[in-house]
């Protein structure tokens, strides 16, 4: 596509999404300020993961729509196991209910305990798949 296109296009995904797309950037690539290269390099990737890994923890995933790169932000959830939860999501469809990441590969019961409060599912079949409550307090909530 056209230069000007591509430029629309990816304006407009930051716009929809701008964590998604910010994960997708090397925290090395993201301008943090002119005494960023003073920095260890590697001290500087660690805490700008810190910082992603947090915003991302914060505002919660849409388990429908993420991306693996997104994903793997998520407490307890590393690259190999958001892999598997998108290519799981390919193959059977939506997920409707946080407990099905417990079909997934390589995922156990402490990953899921680790990452359920963070992913969010606002088609689900119970309200509370669509906020931070862990499903563990469901019954309380």
């Amino acid at each position: 596509f056209d230069l000007s296109l591509r430029s629309a296009v990816s304006i407009a995904r930051r716009l929809q999404d701008p964590l998604a797309e910010l994960v997708k950037i090397e925290p090395k690539a993201v301008g943090v300020g002119q005494y960023q290269h003073d920095v260890q390099p590697k001290r500087l990737e660690e805490s700008l993961h810190g910082v992603v890994e947090s915003c991302v923890n914060v505002v919660g995933v849409d388990l429908n729509t993420a991306s693996a790169s997104l994903l793997q932000y998520v407490a307890g959830l590393k690259s190999a196991v958001a892999k598997n939860v998108v290519a799981w999501r390919d193959e059977h469809g939506k997920f409707s209910r946080r407990d099905q990441l417990k079909k997934i590969p390589r995922l156990g019961a402490q990953t899921y305990i680790q990452c359920a409060g963070f992913i969010r599912l606002p088609d689900g079949v119970n309200p509370l798949e669509n906020t931070p409550v862990h499903p563990e307090s469901y019954e309380l909530a």
